[in-house]
This record gives structure tokens, sequence and C-alpha cells, in this order.
């Protein structure tokens, strides 16, 4: 079990990756393309998700 909480803890949420694209935005003032893009603003695996038309998508992002 306890293996299983640091693999959930260990990967990013939607809601970090919006706050990444928020970021970017600021310091670049232009969207992310690729998720490699807001690998410097997150922690953790980003490696299920992807840009698309500048918003993150992957799992717990809205539709």
């Amino acid at each position: 079990m306890t293996a299983r909480a640091r693999e959930v803890a260990g990967q990013a949420t939607c809601r970090a990756l919006d706050q990444a694209t928020t970021a970017y935005l600021v310091d670049h003032d232009a969207a992310p393309r690729t998720v490699e893009d807001l690998r410097p603003y997150v922690r953790g695996d980003i490696s299920g998700y992807r840009i698309d038309g500048g918003l993150p998508t992957g799992p717990g992002c809205p539709d």
C-alpha cells in the first residue's frame, strides 16, 4: 500500500500542469507547445500528459 501511495504522490496532477502552463505563459508570453516545455515548472511524472491547443490534457483534466 505504501508503494502505491508513493507512486500516486509522485505523479503530477492536471491542476499542477494548469499552474505550470500559467507560469510558462508569464515567462514566455506564449503557450507551451509540448509537455516538455512545462518540465521546469512541475515536480513529478508528467509523462501521462500532453499539450493540446496550449492546454494540458491527460489524467484528471476536463475534456
